[in-house]
């Protein structure tokens, strides 16, 4: 395993970077573009999402189908997602098959046709009602728009079934030219690759855009605004609870002393919510902690489903964890276990092409330094009891924590977190 990777910048300000990896025969092959849900305004919420479906309903040179059979018949899976603050596509091949897959997608990017527009859109609104009707998808949109009210962060990244339902033709293509410019794109490869003739490929496919002015504005930080509650009343089976808040931003260096407070706390089956909700008193199933970090900002938070009638003790089981992790220091051996966790985690991701693929395409389009493996190890092992201390106090302090929940019942998801966040138990 290497950690050699070569950047170019061609043209018209589109990055190529490549890792190559012997011993491998396949590539991981990525698009990244610069738009996500965090770029667009309310009246545009969902066209990212949208655009990126309809990148695969054919190019000028590609049908639809014909997309589907070429990387069939390679063997391969074409694959694309929308995120808060990019839109990849992307795909593994054997290298022999590299070429085409690098043709083909590059045709769907710079070229899409736009075609069926009628057909995906009801597609992405069969997405979006799917999520709507899965309380265990559902619940992290609704503490996202508990943590970020009225700020794009706090916004699905699927959009609004009003702004998909609307969106014409003529809208996507000038939304796709707006967003979809070289200079907004970098494209990512790792495996058994050749960085100069990717760096050809790239060249040959670049289309021909004027610069027409538009420039994406940048995306103002959220604003504090405190703890909150939001509960959606649904005949289930269980309360989906979670509890969360804003964090620190992608590029801190304590983003190292988070993963390993998040391994600490809720991360792994030896975590402390882990063993105290589920394994000591059998709460729950499913419970865990979860962070993103963004250009300005980020988001902590912790999930736990369970029966109406155990809702009262998982919050005051988390609400006696959540105390201790931040008024006590975890112990020596908690922080080693913590992180050689999250050091093994980061080996074993980074023996996958696309994992690593994945690294330099995000890591480069969000302007942060791709550190090598060794460095990565470095900053985990520098993470020290003080340091996670400090960040638990800091971003689990009770005032700081929003809490959102969906169930048959607000009244017991009021008295549920009322040992966590007091002054949000009455508020209705």
């Amino acid at each position: 395993m290497t950690d050699a990777y070569v950047i170019t910048t061609l043209p018209g300000g589109v990055r190529v970077v490549t890792e190559r990896i012997p011993a491998v025969r396949s590539v991981a092959l990525g698009f990244w573009i610069g738009t996500g849900s965090c770029s667009e305004s309310d009246e545009q919420a969902g066209l990212s999402h949208l655009l990126e479906h309809m990148l695969f309903r054919g190019t000028e040179r590609y049908g639809s189908a014909e997309i589907d059979q070429i990387f069939d018949a390679m063997g391969a899976e074409l694959n694309a997602g929308t995120g808060k603050e990019s839109t990849s596509v992307y795909a593994r091949v054997l290298d022999q098959h590299l070429e085409r897959a690098f043709d083909v997608i590059a045709q769907m990017v710079w070229a899409p046709a736009m075609e069926s527009l009628v057909e995906e859109r009801e597609i992405v609104l069969e997405e979006i009602a799917m999520y709507e009707d899965d309380p265990q998808d559902l619940i992290f949109d609704i503490l996202g728009e508990t943590i970020f009210p009225e700020h794009p962060l706090g916004r699905a990244t699927l959009g609004r079934s009003a702004v998909v339902s609307a969106a014409t033709r003529e809208q996507l293509l000038s939304f796709h030219g707006q967003r979809y410019k070289p200079a907004n794109v970098v494209i990512a490869a790792a495996g058994s690759v050749d960085h100069d003739t990717v760096v050809g490929w790239a060249r040959d496919a670049l289309p021909a855009v004027a610069d027409d002015g538009y420039h994406p504005a940048a995306l103002a930080p959220p604003r504090p605004t405190g703890a909150a509650a939001r509960f959606r009343a649904r005949d289930t089976e269980q309360y989906h609870l979670t509890l969360g808040g804003p964090a620190i931003a992608r590029d801190d260096e304590r983003r190292f002393a988070l993963r390993v407070l998040d391994s600490i706390l809720g991360g792994t089956s030896s975590s402390r919510l882990f063993q105290a909700v589920r394994e000591e008193r059998g709460l729950a199933y499913s419970v865990f902690t979860f962070q993103s970090l963004y250009a300005q900002t980020g988001q902590i938070g912790l999930y736990v489903g369970t029966r109406p009638e155990n809702v009262v003790e998982v919050g005051e089981v988390l609400a006696t964890e959540l105390a201790r992790i931040r008024e006590e220091a975890v112990s020596a051996r908690e922080l080693e276990r913590a992180k050689d966790n999250v050091k093994g985690r980061v080996v074993l991701a980074l023996e996958s092409t696309g994992a690593r693929m994945e690294r330099l395409g995000a890591s480069l389009l969000a302007g942060m330094p791709i550190l090598a493996l060794d460095e990565m190890i470095e900053r985990i092992e520098a993470v020290d009891i003080v340091g996670v201390g400090e960040l638990a106090a800091e971003l689990l302090a009770p005032d700081r924590l929003s809490a959102a929940a969906i169930g048959p019942d607000e009244d017991v998801f009021r008295a549920a977190i009322a040992p966590l966040v007091p002054e949000l138990a009455e508020t209705k």
